[in-house]
């Protein structure tokens, strides 16, 4: 007799990961060092940030409330759902795979060369914690016999994912930046709070601050005050390269900029910076920016702000833009309603 991995069990299995997860343990602990090694920007003190992230989310509590509007997950004839995982930072594709598991269907898990090891591990002490869950995953080189597809990626790499996975039910996501909107009323305190939107793993999630919108005049000196604890993030050296390698084209070719040390903020209309640079705007007014906003929604992934806002994307406050919660979905879709529609 096959057993049914009931709804209420796989809550209680991930649950239980989450306490694992919190509890500490020494492997995992030994494997963040070597996947320090393999990927540069996975430091330990970033992944282990990723997993402590992964543990608040994962309570009874929250699980319950993300799942309530789904409360039927078991299924008699599951889809196999490709999943195409990022790496820009430590454990981004697992939110993803949790979707999958918690919808009853399967997943075929083609994992990033940057981020290979620390998913597996987890996955491998979820099915210790519920065994059941071994038969609703495998990983994969090359998606094959798919009735679904989740694909994450860039700009570019979306038009190939269009082409190949196009003409069955699908999530392609594309490049997303984060944006703060401040009413120079700000106090220091969240001004540090908004540092990490901007440095929490160096910059490199679609969630990270990349633009920061000011009221006309704005002066930038609080705001480097705040920020200064954040220095630190200077001192590796693949982000410094790109402090440095940024710094010097701005003053080749007469930029104007600001520069406190450690990132470069400079007036620009885009969304997307490079790294260790963050661009600025300045706004006369409200309605203006929120017209400006909503027109740029479906390149946001979210937005930092004290200000109450009238757009279309998730208006989140300082310091809470890397700590999102399992119905906070990547670019607004419901990924629980996608596979429970399959």
């Amino acid at each position: 007799m096959i057993e049914i991995l009931t709804h209420n069990k796989r809550i209680t299995a991930l649950a239980n990961l989450g306490d694992w997860l919190k509890q500490g343990d020494t492997a995992l602990d030994t494997l963040i060092q070597h996947t320090s090694m393999h990927n540069a920007w996975f430091t330990p003190a970033y992944t282990q940030k990723a997993l402590q992230a992964i543990a608040n989310m994962l309570t009874i509590s929250n699980l319950e409330h993300w799942l309530q509007p789904y409360p039927n997950t078991y299924t008699e004839e599951p889809k196999n759902v490709g999943l195409i995982l990022a790496g820009n930072i430590p454990l981004v594709g697992f939110h993803d795979i949790l979707c999958v598991l918690m919808s009853g269907n399967r997943a075929l898990i083609k994992m990033s060369s940057q981020d290979q090891q620390l998913i597996p591990y987890l996955l491998d002490q979820l099915v210790k914690q519920e065994p059941t869950f071994a038969g609703q995953f495998r990983f994969v080189e090359r998606l094959e016999n798919f009735d679904a597809v989740i694909a994450t990626g860039s700009n570019n790499t979306s038009r190939y994912f269009e082409y190949y996975f196009g003409k069955v039910p699908h999530i392609i996501r594309k490049n997303r930046n984060s944006v703060a909107v401040l009413n120079g009323n700000e106090n220091p305190a969240s001004l540090y709070r908004l540092g990490n939107d901007i440095f929490d793993y160096f910059g490199l999630g679609c969630r990270n601050v990349s633009k920061i919108f000011v009221p006309q005049g704005y002066n930038f000196s609080t705001l480097f005050e705040a920020i200064e604890p954040f220095k630190k993030v200077a001192e590796h050296h693949k982000y410094s390269n790109n402090y440095d390698y940024n710094k010097s084209i701005f003053l080749v070719n007469g930029d104007h900029h600001l520069d406190n040390g450690f990132v470069l903020l400079r007036p620009d209309s885009k969304l997307a910076s490079p790294l260790a640079v963050v661009y600025y705007e300045e706004y006369t007014g409200l309605p203006s920016l929120e017209r400006l906003l909503r027109d740029q929604s479906d390149n946001i992934q979210c937005i930092v702000s004290e200000t109450p806002l009238s757009v279309n994307n998730q208006v989140i406050a300082f310091g809470q833009s890397q700590q999102p919660q399992l119905w906070d979905y990547a670019d607004g879709i419901d990924t629980m309603q996608f596979l429970s529609s399959l």
